[in-house]
């Protein structure tokens, strides 16, 4: 019978962000190059997607008291629009050419020198030439694929992009289905001759708007337990093996027993997963990190002993949840 165990969790923050990205680049000379890096560019750029106004956004926790907003786009959608570039002052910019790229790339805190890219398309926007006068610039990228969903992980990392003149976040959401089976989760946990349960999930694959049904059933206890509780993990992993670095959050906690229980109890479970931030599961991202969501069971005896078994589940994203016509 697999046994209960004492929490442990990593201190290493793992800051993990998986975007989409547009960018707008303008190659100048020397001089004009040395004023965008000190951020005093001799030009405003505006990007404005084509349906912005009517597009859903959806709002991301950057950190603990900032939330943006980014306009949501599907896999397989084309992202298109206008680039507007004002010369300040009337003055004239001379440029070696204007171009536009579509970049889906990973960031990782411990390897912060690096973006990992998966997505990177580009079009040119305009020849070597000059401008005083505003000047616009439509491009359109078709039916571009978004393998993954966008992802921002438990820590905040400022991104430095030198050479970029102005860039702009979309948010993508996917509806791939998890291969796993959904069957019932059941299983019998302890501590030999001292406390032997049994805990049942109706199923080990849900969506973001589902509800958790269990029970937990106690065959044997031996040991004053003060109170149960039930906690769902989000356990964030990047690097490889032998520098992998794994970052666990507390989604949420609740007692679901107060007081010691006796031989035949049974305890039910229901869990709302809509009130609460999740994700989809995410495994083995371009090999680059993965997300995974665990049920953590645990029972505090009267010496403030703590026992726990964790269980993983599947997370995913339905379209009828987004307002989007469900999957044949």
């Amino acid at each position: 019978m697999p046994g209960m165990q004492a929490t442990t969790y990593s201190n290493h923050k793992s800051y993990i962000f998986n975007s989409y990205t547009i960018i707008v680049i303008l190659l100048a000379f020397g001089k004009i190059m040395a004023g965008f890096f000190n951020f005093s560019a001799p030009v405003d750029i505006d990007v404005r997607f084509n349906g912005e106004e009517n597009r859903k956004l959806v709002e991301v926790k950057i950190d603990k008291d900032r939330r943006e907003k980014f306009p949501l786009y599907f896999d397989g959608e084309t992202v298109a629009g206008r680039v507007t570039i004002r010369p300040r002052d009337g003055k004239k910019l001379e440029h070696q050419g204007i171009k536009i790229e579509f970049v889906g790339n990973i960031e990782l805190f411990y390897d912060r020198g690096n973006h990992y890219e998966f997505t990177a398309l580009v079009q040119e926007l305009a020849v070597p030439g000059e401008m005083r006068q505003p000047q616009y610039f439509d491009f359109e990228f078709k039916n571009v694929e978004k393998p993954y969903e966008s992802y921002h992980g438990i820590n905040v990392k400022l991104r430095r992009l030198t050479d970029i003149v102005n860039e702009k976040d979309i948010w993508v959401y996917s509806y791939r289905m998890p291969p796993d089976s959904n069957s019932s989760i059941k299983m019998e946990v302890g501590i030999e001759d001292c406390l032997h349960i049994e805990f049942e999930y109706n199923k080990s694959r849900y969506h973001l708007k589902d509800v958790i049904v269990g029970k937990i059933y106690f065959l044997l206890v031996r040991i004053k337990i003060r109170y149960m509780e039930l906690s769902i993990i989000r356990r964030e992993t990047t690097g490889a093996a032998p520098n992998q670095y794994n970052e666990s959050e507390t989604i949420t906690k609740f007692e679901i027993m107060d007081g010691a229980p006796v031989r035949g109890e049974t305890i039910p479970i229901r869990l709302f997963l809509g009130g609460f931030e999740l994700t989809p599961t995410f495994r083995d991202v371009n090999k680059k990190f993965s997300t995974r969501y665990y049920l953590n069971l645990v029972l505090v005896d009267e010496e403030n002993r703590r026992y726990f078994k964790q269980q993983e589940i599947t997370i995913y994203r339905r379209r009828v949840d987004d307002g989007l016509p469900a999957e044949d």
